[in-house]
């Protein structure tokens, strides 16, 4: 196991434990007042001491810079690179236990590492949906890395508490998030790679910072998700499981950040995908000065990156109603209605929001063609009633549009109730019999 306390405190010990004075451990190389400074932790080692000191004290400069052994350190290194295969192609619930391990088997001496699993950790309790743990995972990460910037970089943190935020209904704290993310990329003009990416997804959900999201956009070509390399970065993974087992750790090390390589294509084409989405949604609503052959270019894209992807249904479904919401606002209803129907394919047999705005969409077109909306109207009410009590912006909306809806439809009644069940759902109780809500409380 590590050893505890810092350089200085295994300097310090390993000296006693070898009957050693300060002076005979610096020799005629050092100052035995250096050596008292590095014990203290008033100075750091370089690498040629380190090695000079590793050497007389008999261990390994590994240990007395890390406190761990070389072997130890590469299987720590293994088991975080294997949680993030986890993380990235598995099941997010083991990719959190691992984390969690790999946390308590660097120990404070191996700092680094503890907070890069910490981070892992992090992103495990978001991709399982537990919001609020991860919110608090990060603004402890933050904090670390504000106090050890050498350990971690603050910025892809920031970008995730923003995502976080807003999926939590603070809107105003993950947008304020979100500009001060943009502040410190734009000076460096980070438009590329999975960072950029990162940031102009969480953007485009909170529909903040959009100049930057479109200018992300424009520097990526509509990329290739690599689906087909799946089972390679499985097959890699499984060789890597393998090589550890056979004891060969720097091997398994190398085919696991292989595994990890040939997964990143499919990650941006991911993110992409959700950029695009958003940010056509987010135009296809716009009263004004809409681009909606840019919003229907983007969304159409979404669609077809998101359709190859496997176990990305219900982002697939989204990004079909946003094309058929992008359609309809075009005067194409004859699309609009088949993209409608085909998310609600993809969907059959489940609830919740997602199906919900479908329904809304061919509601919406019902009424353009002085159709009656009531059937597709009762069915969203239906499955948003079904939906998980908690605040979510993306049903804030749905409730929304829904109460929109039944106001053109001519049901005052109806459209105050989806109203309040809109404020409901971003965290306000609004007791406000016959209130109309505003339309921008819950956008």
């Amino acid at each position: 196991m590590p050893s505890q306390g810092t350089i200085g405190d295994r300097v310090r010990g390993l000296r006693l434990s070898r009957r050693m004075s300060q002076a005979q451990l610096a020799g005629p190389d050092l100052s035995d007042s250096y050596v008292s400074l590095i014990e203290s932790g008033k100075r750091t080692p370089t690498p040629v001491v380190a090695r000079l000191l590793a050497e007389r004290l008999g261990c390994t400069t590994e240990f007395l810079l890390h406190g761990i052994e070389p072997r130890q350190r590469i299987d720590t290194e293994l088991g975080l690179r294997h949680a993030q295969l986890e993380l990235f192609h598995g099941d997010p619930a083991i990719a959190a236990d691992r984390f969690g391990d790999i946390v308590k088997a660097a120990g404070e001496e191996n700092a680094m590492l503890a907070a890069h699993a910490q981070l892992g950790l992090a992103r495990a309790l978001e991709a399982q949906g537990l919001t609020g743990s991860a919110v608090e995972a990060y603004e402890r990460l933050r904090r670390e890395a504000t106090a050890h910037p050498e350990r971690l970089a603050d910025l892809p943190i920031t970008v995730a508490l923003c995502r976080c935020y807003q999926r939590a209904g603070d809107t105003l704290r993950a947008r304020d998030l979100g500009t001060q993310a943009l502040s410190q990329v734009e000076p460096l003009g980070i438009e590329h790679g999975e960072l950029a990416m990162e940031l102009a997804d969480a953007l485009a959900e909170t529909e903040t910072g959009l100049p930057y999201v479109e200018r992300v956009l424009a520097a990526h070509d509509t990329p290739e998700c690599a689906h087909h390399r799946v089972d390679e970065v499985m097959a890699l993974w499984k060789a890597s499981v393998t090589a550890s087992e056979g004891e060969d750790s720097a091997l398994a090390v190398q085919l696991a950040e292989d595994a990890i390589a040939t997964g990143r294509p499919e990650r941006l084409a991911f993110r992409f995908a959700r950029i695009a989405m958003n940010w056509a949604r987010h135009t296809s609503v716009a009263a004004e000065d809409t681009d909606l052959d840019r919003a229907n270019e983007l969304a159409a894209s979404a669609t077809q990156i998101l359709a190859e992807l496997p176990g990305r249904v219900a982002e697939h479904a989204r990004s079909l109603i946003v094309l058929s919401h992008v359609r309809f606002r075009s005067g194409d209803v004859e699309a609009a209605t088949d993209f409608a129907v085909r998310a609600l394919d993809l969907l059959v047999g489940t609830g919740g929001t997602v199906p919900a705005t479908a329904h809304l969409v061919l509601a919406e077109i019902a009424l353009a063609r002085s159709q009656d909306a009531g059937p597709a109207l009762r069915t969203a009410q239906d499955l948003l009633e079904g939906t998980a009590a908690g605040i979510d912006r993306e049903t804030a909306r749905a409730w929304r549009q829904l109460g929109d809806l039944w106001g053109q439809a001519g049901s005052g009644e109806e459209q105050a109730k989806a109203y309040r069940r809109a404020l409901e759902a971003v965290g306000i109780r609004a007791n406000m019999p016959g209130s109309t809500a505003s339309a921008a409380l819950v956008r």
